[in-house]
């Protein structure tokens, strides 16, 4: 049986490459991709992506987007309402699965598991338990971009926001901060990579602190204008 999948498109290099390992399957077959946006900022939660840059990674990916508005503050009860709705009319337009790009946590995944019990709609992890070092030479022996948008200040500095997600950031890295970040140490916007039609441009605008993180704001540009290096 094909899966319908709808993809949590965090605009992070996890939930893109969890898109790369779900297209390489005859079986699978994602549908769409769906991300959830803080209305007070009108960015996606903790990444802090700007909506038109949501908008072109989906246009690169070649699938449609659908973005969840959540007021902030947002009470559980209001979150579990909301997106309760959402799941609902995902499955009655035919989206048996949803598919996450974590990694690792048990109890993000026995939280989305428990909130997606009964309603039709399957949860999958394409990425999970893989060895996140492997995981991020994966990533970037395959072209993937990213830059870091958030940093834990608890966590690491702040001179981390805005840089490029490389094999030299890798090495810079204190040994407990995890390679792909899944412990929350920072998050990550992606611009290029093997599922990507073509790259998004963008440049570094301000890096703010606030609520003990650190926030870069990553631009996207018009063709033709400068990008970072």
């Amino acid at each position: 049986m094909t899966r319908k999948i709808g993809l949590s498109w965090s605009s992070g290099k996890d939930s893109a490459w969890a898109l790369h390992v779900l297209r390489q399957t005859s079986t699978d077959r994602v549908t769409g991709l769906f991300s959830v946006v803080n209305e007070r900022f009108d960015r996606v939660s903790m990444h802090a992506t700007r909506v038109e840059l949501l908008r072109l990674q989906a246009e690169a990916v070649g699938l449609p987007l659908q973005t969840i508005h959540l007021p902030d503050p947002c009470p559980n009860h209001r979150y579990d309402a909301i997106m309760g709705g959402f799941v609902a009319d995902c499955a009655a337009q035919g989206t048996n699965s949803f598919a996450f790009g974590d990694l690792y946590l048990e109890d993000v995944r026995q939280y989305r598991e428990k909130q997606l019990a009964g309603t039709g709609v399957e949860p999958i992890f394409p990425l999970w338990r893989l060895p996140t070092r492997e995981l991020a030479e994966w990533m970037l022996a395959a072209g993937l971009e990213a830059y870091i948008s958030c940093v834990d200040l608890k966590k690491l500095p702040a001179s981390f926001a805005g840089r490029r997600w490389s094999r030299e950031l890798l090495e810079k890295l204190p040994p407990e901060v995890d390679p792909c970040g899944e412990n929350g140490e920072f998050h990550t916007i992606v611009v290029d990579g093997p599922m990507f039609a073509e790259r998004i441009e963008v440049e570094l605008g301000e890096v703010k602190q606030r609520d003990g993180f650190a926030y870069a704001d990553i631009i996207p540009l018009n063709r033709g204008e400068r990008r970072i290096p």
